[in-house]
């Protein structure tokens, strides 16, 4: 019962207003024409741990043939907990195993098999994101082997930064896991970098010598959790629009790929498609098996899920979703009304952005295609909702108050309109007005 609470708590929070909220990739930390404060626990300052724990999860023969994954190492052991932290902590223990082995028991040794990196998200009962950092490769070592995940927890969300990091375990796992302890300590003592910045962490490697390993975050903060590339391969610009509008009416999504790498980077690439809106229900990059009947959910959800369950997700009694095949390039299952949603002009105007990129394929870094990719969805919300700032009313006690009449009757074109009306019912809309009504920045020519 415990554990299955705790997955609960991963997959949906409790929003302001009793509104749901769950992990996203992406949160705001600035809004088009104001700041609408800093909601972000994925967002942060320089200066903190880069991680709260490394686990080792390996597959364990049971008695019945088949294998288990469970918790080898951890580092480093916590000490003096509380009795309600020891209960999370062991809680949490006890989740990522099945996130680190989201397939099932679906394995067998092998003597070959390509590292894979992705990652995924659990929420703690207080609200804060944990996000697990995931590499599956195979040890050193002579005939047939099983696989195995290094996990890093922590609570920042800087995808590339943690992909090197692993990286460095991966390259020190086939030497001995005793290298992998001192780099490990090093990188806990070690400060986590202002964005732009880096930090060089040494660590030594027997017949190497010491080693100066620099980590550099990226400069724009809320593109450090994502890849667009990775979306941008998988699927035409069109059919990236459609995903694009089913997300921003919150609807259902569910994304298919046989690769866990993939499916984390799309699914994470679509969640930051919403800036500088967050997405505020269930969010599982990864779905573990014992949890495929997520898709029966009624309220709003985007999961990932791997190709192999295609059939059993079919087969189960869901309501309108989107179905996504990442492999194929090709939606499986539509609501029919997708290309309907966004108002045509803007649509067209961020098809030609996209298709530009397309063009231009080997010219940009990940970094530029991010940066591309994002402003032109960042223009949309601009265009469409980007005056919210001037229909905030201000009482002379500091609290604001959003006129949605007023906001909408000022949006001059009639398919803009349209769109917009639809979306301020969202949760997303909700909880970022929310926040603007608390920022007490008051516009000019406010009340």
């Amino acid at each position: 019962a415990s554990i299955g609470n705790f997955f609960r708590r991963s997959l949906r929070r409790s929003g302001r207003g009793g509104k749901e909220e769950a992990p996203a990739a992406e949160n705001p930390s600035r809004v088009p024409q104001g700041r609408a404060g800093e909601r972000s626990s994925l967002l942060y300052s320089a200066g903190q741990f880069f991680f709260e724990y490394l686990v080792v999860v390996s597959l364990r023969r049971m008695a019945d043939g088949r294998y288990e994954p469970k918790i080898t190492y951890q580092f480093p052991k916590r000490e003096n907990l509380l009795k309600g932290q020891k209960e999370e902590e062991e809680r949490l223990l006890q989740a990522i195993p099945l996130f680190c082995f989201p397939d099932g028991n679906n394995w067998a040794p092998v003597t070959e098999f390509t590292s894979e990196t992705f990652s995924f998200v659990l929420t703690n009962v207080d609200g804060s994101r944990k996000i697990g950092y995931c590499r599956r490769l195979l040890p050193s070592g002579r005939g047939v082997r099983l696989p195995e995940v290094f996990c890093i927890i922590s609570c920042l969300g800087c995808f590339g930064l943690f992909s090197k990091i692993l990286d460095e375990v991966e390259k020190r796992r086939q030497i001995s896991m005793a290298v992998i302890y001192p780099f490990m300590q090093g990188l806990r003592e070690s400060p986590f970098p202002a964005p732009g910045k880096t930090v060089t962490i040494k660590s030594f490697i027997p017949e190497s010598g010491t080693e100066l390993i620099e980590l550099t975050r990226p400069v724009d903060a809320h593109l450090e959790h994502v890849e667009f590339q990775a979306l941008l391969q998988q699927l035409s610009p069109q059919l990236i629009l459609h995903i694009f509008a089913s997300a921003v009416l919150e609807r259902r999504l569910i994304f298919l790929a046989q690769e866990l790498s993939v499916l984390s980077q799309c699914i994470h690439a679509v969640a930051a498609l919403l800036y500088p809106f967050t997405w505020a229900h269930t969010y599982i990059p990864v779905v573990p098996e014992c949890l495929l009947d997520t898709v029966c959910c009624p309220t709003p959800f985007m999961v990932g899920i791997q190709m192999r369950h295609l059939e059993r997700v079919l087969d189960q009694p869901m309501e309108e979703a989107l179905i996504i095949d990442l492999c194929e390039g090709k939606i499986l299952r539509a609501v029919g009304d997708e290309e309907e949603i966004l108002p045509i002009k803007l649509q067209n105007e961020m098809l030609t952005s996209l298709n530009r990129h397309n063009n231009n394929n080997n010219v940009h870094t990940p970094e530029q295609v991010n940066s591309l990719v994002s402003e032109a969805f960042v223009h949309f919300f601009v265009r469409t909702v980007g005056h919210y700032a001037s229909h905030i009313k201000w009482s002379k006690s500091g609290s604001g108050s959003f006129q949605e009449r007023a906001f909408c009757k000022a949006i001059a074109s009639r398919t803009n309109r349209k769109f917009v009306k639809k979306f301020v019912r969202t949760n997303m809309f909700s909880l970022f007005i929310e926040e603007a009504e608390k920022s007490r920045i008051p516009q000019e020519g406010n009340g």
